[in-house]
């Protein structure tokens, strides 16, 4: 049964079928037996090593799902410190802040109201996923069994860690905007989610700033839109709100609050991969030379744009247990992918949407002009989207693909991308669906719009958005 619910990135399903309490048990017993022994590898011994941060977001499972979590830790003997009701980050940021052997966070991310499920991290916010570590966690969770006769030998530890939090982020803001020298109007959707809690915690009295709020009742655990901004449909409040309020810009934070979408001064939704462009031209202005992790999928700007600020784009294949690798290995002090993660060297490597709109807010205090006019020069080419194809024989498509193009230069990061010089395109196999992702890039619409044409054959049937 716990098969079922153990994804390539996290634990996820819906509630009480197949994720329950009494599997919330035995993932908490698993994952406390992972963390202490990887803590014992580490040669780490210091007695925060046998403590492990829990949170949880807004859903009505959340506190009994919690609550059962904290109790397999503590029957194995693990202590918890437990920070309540926080965004995602929050979970990163207190395990370092604790300096822990790790930290859960019990969330569904952009997922309906009806699913839960847990995020697990190492010591230092290092994620695990599928080949990093998530895998033992589910073999020792289906070993667990919650008998009776574990006692709870980890104490329990409530913690407020808002204050530290808030510290932490407000020390990246610009201080123009913080004693309001240079003030914004911001709208933001909170999706009902955790932004409803944490971003008027870290907010709120920011002399700069002047927020016009929508669904920021968590209240209830539901969702007035689905918790998701990559999806255009969610952004309509936040735009009316922008074009209402005559803002600055706008955000849209998904469930969790570790990623969100932002529009512009029009109210018209910012490419993450063009925003990457340009936070990574302000970082690299601190940080001379370095390296920017960035989606493969990304625009072909992304990486001009990086080149010609001094920097060394890094390529990387999607998913955060990756991007948060590569920009540990490599020093970067930013990174992006297409799905509005955007991660930062100063949060421990970690993906977090309000420090993206604390990046974003900090661009517009530095530069002249609009956050369109910012963009713009980034804006070189022209993208498809993401377009699904459905395939039954999907091994088969991308092969035929690569014959259709021989002289196209072909990589395989992650899935096959080929550059045959006017356009080129990156196609990804679905881990759960008979599914092709396509993105595809040209100098012109004409190209973009030929070169489908021309694919859609080979890759399947395209599935409406």
């Amino acid at each position: 049964m716990l098969a079922k619910v153990f994804k390539a990135y996290d634990i996820r399903a819906t509630y009480p079928d197949p994720l329950d309490e009494r599997a919330a048990w035995r993932i908490g017993y698993g994952a406390a037996r992972y963390l202490a022994e990887r803590a014992a590898q580490d040669g780490d011994d210091r007695p925060s090593m046998r403590s492990i941060v829990v949170g949880r977001d807004m859903r009505k499972s959340s506190p009994s799902m919690s609550r059962a979590l904290i109790a397999g830790i503590r029957a194995f003997g693990s202590n918890v410190i437990d920070v309540g009701m926080v965004d995602t980050p929050m979970v990163y940021f207190a395990i370092n802040h604790t300096h822990c052997a790790g930290g859960i966070q019990v969330t569904a991310s952009h997922n309906p109201a009806h699913y839960n499920g847990f995020k697990v991290s190492r010591s230092h916010a290092k994620p695990v996923g599928m080949g990093s570590g998530l895998e033992i966690v589910r073999a020792y969770a289906e070993e667990a069994c919650d008998d009776g006769s574990h006692c709870e030998g980890g104490r329990l530890e409530t913690v407020d860690l808002w204050s530290a939090y808030r510290d932490h982020l407000l020390r990246r803001l610009h201080a123009s905007v913080l004693d309001g020298s240079r003030t914004l109007r911001v709208a933001v959707d909170a999706s009902n989610g955790m932004a409803g809690t944490a971003f008027p915690k870290v907010f709120d009295g920011v002399a700069g700033l002047t927020v016009e709020t929508s669904n920021f009742d968590n209240s209830t655990g539901t969702f007035v839109h689905e918790p998701n901004p990559l999806v255009e449909a969610n952004l309509a409040t936040v735009q009316a709100a922008v074009r209402g309020g005559k803002c600055d810009f706008g955000v849209c934070f998904d469930g969790d609050a570790d990623r969100c979408v932002i529009v512009d001064e029009r109210g018209v939704t910012v490419g993450c991969d063009l925003l990457l462009a340009a936070l990574a031209t302000e970082a690299l202005k601190d940080a001379p030379g370095a390296a920017v992790v960035y989606d493969l999928r990304s625009s072909r700007s992304v990486r001009e744009a990086i080149v010609e600020a001094g920097g060394v784009p890094v390529e990387c294949r999607v998913g955060h247990v990756f991007m948060k690798g590569r920009l540990a290995e490599t020093g970067a002090p930013i990174g992006g992918e297409l799905s509005g993660h955007f991660y930062f060297a100063d949060m421990f490597n970690a993906d977090s949407g309000l420090r993206a709109f604390i990046a974003v807010a900090n661009l517009l205090a530095a530069k002249r002009g609009t956050l369109s006019e910012i963009l713009k020069p980034y804006a070189r080419y022209q993208q498809s989207g993401e377009i699904n194809f459905e395939c039954a024989d999907k091994q088969g498509a991308i092969a035929a693909m690569k014959r259709k193009y021989p002289s196209a230069a072909c990589t395989e990061l992650d899935g096959v991308s080929l550059d045959a010089g006017s356009w080129w395109c990156n196609v990804r196999m679905s881990n759960t669906e008979p599914l092709l992702r396509l993105n595809l890039e040209a100098a012109t619409k004409a190209i973009v719009d030929a070169q489908i044409a021309e694919l859609t054959p080979i890759l399947g049937t395209r599935v409406a958005h």
